[in-house]
């Protein structure tokens, strides 16, 4: 099986200009040399049958991407309307600022097959192409944010896979949500 680092993961994970809540310690070479090396502690099923998450001890000082909403930081969300490309239509989207998450002990590559990296207008020569990471203290997903399951179900053409909204999963994802933000550094 063989992996590659899609341009869309890389500029998200490996912006040019580095930020403290991306991949930290490595190169966007090597942490494809490192997905298509070393085995994955598991693989788990990702929400559609063109995904899965592969799961590796976190080998750099990437630290983990959502915080809890508390009391005691609820005054540094932050909040603003964002695309994460220049063809997507903006959404709100909600941050930390200020707050010191611990090291991750997971990194989870997401994955897509080829044959669907093609049908979003991304064509590959590897078997599977890396879409994203989660940064996590467990070896198990992040709940998709509920923004991205919409996405998804609006279909390629705005940005998305086209897989419609499961609704149990969406009100699963709402739940960790309300009380779970990303950081920015």
């Amino acid at each position: 099986m063989s992996i590659v680092l899609t341009e869309f993961a890389r500029t998200r994970l490996f912006p040019r200009e580095p930020r403290r809540n991306t991949i930290q310690d490595c190169t966007p070479e090597q942490f494809e040399r490192h997905l298509n090396t070393v085995p994955p502690l598991k693989v788990l099923d990702g929400y559609a049958p063109f995904c899965k998450l592969h799961v590796h001890r976190n080998w750099t000082s990437t630290r983990c991407m959502v915080v809890p909403i508390t009391d005691d930081n609820r005054h540094l969300l932050r909040s603003a309307y964002e695309a994460r490309t220049k063809d997507e239509l903006p959404v709100l989207v909600r941050w930390f600022e200020g707050v010191e998450p611990p090291v991750a002990d997971y990194l989870i590559a997401i994955l897509y097959s080829r044959e669907q990296m093609a049908k979003e207008g991304t064509p590959i020569e590897a078997d599977w192409g890396v879409v994203g990471c989660l940064y996590t203290a467990a070896p198990e997903e992040i709940p998709m944010a509920p923004i991205t399951m919409m996405r998804n179900a609006l279909g390629v053409e705005e940005g998305g896979s086209g897989v419609p909204i499961d609704r149990a999963a969406y009100l699963r994802s709402v739940a960790f949500w309300e009380t779970h933000a990303n950081w920015r550094g």
